[in-house]
Formats: structure tokens, C-alpha cells, sequence
């Protein structure tokens, strides 16, 4: 029997239909303004909301995947814990993730990779219901092929822990990060909007002291990668920054979303 962790939030977050989920994002991605150049990303930073709110956002940068998606066959995938409190930061002992498109092999030998670092333990609660790892799975099956994950939930762990964590599994062109995570949360839009831009900022400046949970919720995957960027270039760029009151939503409360690409400088 296949030891599978189930979607949690199919239904919640994304529809539940295989056919209604598909369309949803292939619509996503076909609305995503076109890139302007060709890029090969090493890593992307996307939201993780429901699909109405943040699908669009997400797009954008996922869109960039689909000319190499014959090249990736692994993403490792970081995202911010929401239901669980806890130290360091959590794999899975899974050997699928599963949605509404199929089920996602996890690579249990680059995982395994990460078996002496201390503060990464194998923690099945924090994955059991975490979304920010599960909203970005159908993406991910709609503009790769052939691929396997390595999702790692982010607890309370240093940007030193993270950053040895991408250090260790950072392999050549096969592999890509996936950042999940949204910006500020609940304010005004025009307040909103300033504090987007200026973490925008800060993200491309790799500033990552100035990144916090204040103005990102998975700050924790943002600043273990920006801290390695310090180490090995990678070129930034947003791609997409909007809210949820561009998108679905009123704009007297909103959720920052960003959309973020890093190449790597030869």
C-alpha cells in the first residue's frame, strides 16, 4: 500500500474536481502576462491563498517553468507551518503527495541528504493539513512533466538552518525552489501596497534581516534564501506584485502576494 499524504484543502483552496482544478489554473497561466525574455529559474517565490485570490499572482511566475519543463525533475518546495508550532523544520515520511491531477512521488534520496543536519526532523503533523506546500502541487503538475518533490515545512528555524537546507539539495539544472509564501496580511490597500513594495525591495536587495512575519508569512524559506544568495549569486526580479484587492477581494482588509524569480549568475 502506497503511504500517500492526501490533499487537505482541495475543495478550500482549489477546486476539487480534476477537471474544474485543471481549467482553473491553465486559465491562470494563460492570462499571465507573457514573458518578455526567456529565463531559466533557479528558484521562484509565489503565494500560497486560494486560487481566487493569489492563483493569478502564482501564474505569473510559474509560467516561467513550462520552456525548461523538460529539464526539472526536481522542486523542492519550502513553505511557512500555519497549524503547528514547532522548532527547526519538518519533511515528510510520505513517498507521495497527492492531488485532484495525480499523485507527486517525494525523492527519498535527496531528502535523505538532509538526515545529519540538525533542527530537520521527519514531522508527519506538520505537513497534515499545512497548505502552503499543497496549493502549489497543481501548478506544478499543469507546467512540468516528469518530476519528483522534496516538500520541507518551515517552523521556527534560523535563516542558517534554511540556508544549509538549499545548500545541501541546490543541484545543477534538474532542481528548482519553490518559496511559498504571501506578504503583509490585513491591511488597507494603499497601506498594503506600501509595505509590499518596500519587502519587494528589500527581496531584491537580499536583505534578509528586514525580511519577518510581519510583512511574510513564510519569511522563514525567504530569508534562508536570500542569506544564500549572499554566497551564491542569483539574480532577482519580481515578476508580479498585486493583493487581494486586485484580484477577488475588497480593499479594505488584503494579503499581500508577490511573485518572485532568481537566476543563477554564471
Amino acid at each position: 500500500m502506497k503511504n500517500t499524504r492526501p490533499p487537505a484543502v482541495a475543495g478550500l483552496f482549489y477546486p476539487i474536481l480534476p477537471s474544474v482544478l485543471a481549467e482553473m489554473v491553465n486559465n491562470d497561466l494563460a492570462q499571465a502576462l507573457p514573458p518578455s525574455e526567456t529565463r531559466q529559474p533557479k528558484a521562484l517565490i509565489v503565494p500560497h491563498a486560494g486560487y481566487v485570490y493569489s492563483g493569478p499572482v502564482a501564474a505569473s511566475a510559474y509560467q516561467y517553468l513550462s520552456p525548461i519543463r523538460d529539464i526539472i525533475k526536481r522542486v523542492i518546495i519550502i513553505g511557512p507551518s500555519h497549524r503547528l508550532a514547532f522548532k527547526g523544520v519538518a519533511l515528510s515520511s510520505a513517498d507521495y503527495f497527492e492531488t485532484p491531477l495525480g499523485d507527486i512521488p517525494i525523492d527519498k534520496i535527496a531528502q535523505a541528504k538532509l538526515a545529519d543536519i540538525a533542527g530537520v526532523e521527519i514531522v508527519d503533523l506538520a505537513h497534515a493539513t499545512e497548505h502552503s506546500l499543497e496549493v502549489q502541487l497543481p501548478f506544478l503538475q499543469q507546467v512540468l512533466d516528469d518530476f519528483s518533490i522534496v516538500p520541507i515545512v518551515a517552523g521556527d528555524a534560523s535563516p542558517e538552518l534554511l540556508e544549509k537546507v538549499i545548500a545541501t539539495l541546490w543541484g545543477g539544472p534538474e532542481t528548482v525552489f519553490i518559496i511559498s509564501s504571501d506578504l503583509s496580511h490585513y491591511h488597507d490597500y494603499q497601506t498594503a501596497k506600501q509595505i509590499d513594495r518596500s519587502t519587494s525591495q528589500d527581496i531584491i536587495d537580499l536583505n534578509f534581516a528586514a525580511v519577518h512575519s510581519n510583512n511574510a508569512c513564510g519569511c522563514v524559506g525567504i530569508r534562508g534564501l536570500l542569506k544564500f544568495a549572499h554566497q551564491h549569486p542569483l539574480k532577482p526580479s519580481v515578476i508580479d506584485l498585486r493583493n487581494s484587492g486586485d484580484t477577488a477581494g475588497t480593499k479594505d482588509s488584503v494579503v499581500g502576494y508577490g511573485a518572485y524569480l532568481f537566476e543563477e549568475i554564471a
